[in-house]
């Protein structure tokens, strides 16, 4: 069998495994490896240490398959085309639903697209006995988009995401490492030209030029990797996002229907969506939510990624940053029986809603806290600290990944 003919069987099966998209390139070391390391030594990665370890792997594929010839690249939709839904997923969110990037919605997408990437092997093996494989979901050491843009899945946008001319930028990547020569697919010319509307309105400034991301700014970064304590000039530029970050995306014109996007039914993976039981959970049930509750809400989900303490973090500083004395209630009760990176978070929210009934629950909380680094954040949201504040550590939580 020629390698366009393996080229074509094996997107065929892609597809009829359930993925939107599958394209191939060749196995062969990065051309990105300056901008990686650049990347690195300018600390954009914030605090994801673990980006610089065995950037040799991440550079070339044949150090993670010995062998490697090739590589099966998969694309999933997660999110239709603006008004291909008509709406009903976003009808949860505003004032109720907490703000979450669309990809983590529904089920885990490790899972979901590992399944049909197990699958894949299953008849690559079968039909090529002794090939080689390996598959990959956003888990090992592979830069992805830049492997999807040598096949053809799209190319890559300003905002980092890889664009692709039929599905945007809302789809997720999957690898399939094979040491079968297959015939690649041609790369996509770029689609940006001189938009720069994901620059300009990233709304804390997490683009500071095209083509580079710096996660000390990202929304992204700061509500799912960074354990403990937000840096206080931090908390503010996270608006009401919980998990993740969308908005440049959401300002992208290839996400938006138009003269530039080709008409096509959406791509219908009803396990991606946002499952009822979750859809009933508003900010207040998060700060609120009982260990049993989050375990159960959230099995499967991808926004366990952020871990309990860090989802109800997020949601105390959502609350503070949309000033809504219906919230007094809710973060008074986290500031008396919440864990204490809750407790320190509910604290500030509370000195930004401004009330007097937010003021009282504050003193009151001040009364009986054993907890030096609670009191001293309840003081700085009563006005008694503000000079102290400046001084406050970036984290008092472990681990960040």
């Amino acid at each position: 069998m020629t390698p366009e003919r393996k080229a074509q069987l094996l997107k065929s099966w892609a597809l009829e495994e359930g993925f939107d998209l599958a394209g191939v390139a060749r196995a062969e070391g990065s051309e990105q490896g300056e901008a990686l390391f650049a990347w690195l030594e300018r600390g954009d990665q914030a605090g994801m240490g673990w980006m610089g370890n065995g950037v040799e792997r991440r550079l070339d594929p044949g150090r993670v398959l010995a062998g490697a010839r090739s590589v099966l690249c998969v694309g999933l939709r997660y999110h239709p085309l603006a008004g291909e839904d008509g709406g009903a997923e976003d009808s949860v969110e505003g004032d109720l639903w907490p703000r979450v990037a669309r990809y983590a919605r529904g089920q885990d997408y490790h899972e979901v697209m590992g399944r049909g990437l197990r699958r894949l092997e299953k008849r690559v093996a079968e039909a090529f006995p002794g090939a080689g494989t390996r598959r990959y979901v956003d888990t090992g050491p592979l830069l992805e988009r830049e492997l999807a843009a040598r096949a053809g899945l799209g190319v890559q946008g300003k905002n980092t995401n890889l664009l692709s001319r039929e599905a945007g930028s809302w789809f997720l990547l999957g690898e399939l490492l094979l040491t079968l020569d297959l015939a690649p697919d041609p790369p996509v010319a770029d689609l940006c030209g001189r938009c720069t509307r994901c620059l300009d309105l990233c709304p804390t400034g997490a683009l500071p030029e095209p083509y580079r991301l710096d996660a000390n700014r990202c929304i992204s970064y700061w509500t799912i990797e960074h354990r403990g304590d937000l840096p206080s000039e931090t908390r503010e530029m996270l608006g009401d996002w919980v998990f993740g970050c969308d908005v440049c995306q959401e300002v992208c014109p290839w996400n938006l229907r138009g003269e530039h996007r080709d008409e096509r039914e959406p791509a219908d993976h009803p396990e991606l969506r946002l499952p009822a039981e979750r859809g009933e959970l508003d900010l207040a049930g998060l700060l609120l939510l009982g260990h049993d509750d989050y375990v159960q809400r959230f099995r499967g989900s991808p926004m366990k990624r952020a871990r309990q303490e860090g989802l109800q973090r997020n949601a105390a500083v959502a609350m503070g940053n949309r000033r809504d004395p219906g919230y007094v209630a809710p973060l008074a009760q986290a500031l008396a029986e919440g864990a204490s990176v809750v407790r320190r978070h509910a604290a500030w929210a509370l000195g930004r809603i401004e009330t007097r009934e937010a003021r009282e629950a504050l003193e009151e909380a001040l009364r009986g806290e054993a907890d030096d680094s609670v009191k001293h954040e309840i003081s700085a949201a009563l006005g008694e600290g503000e000079s102290s504040r400046s001084n406050e550590p970036e984290s008092r939580g472990g681990d960040r990944r």
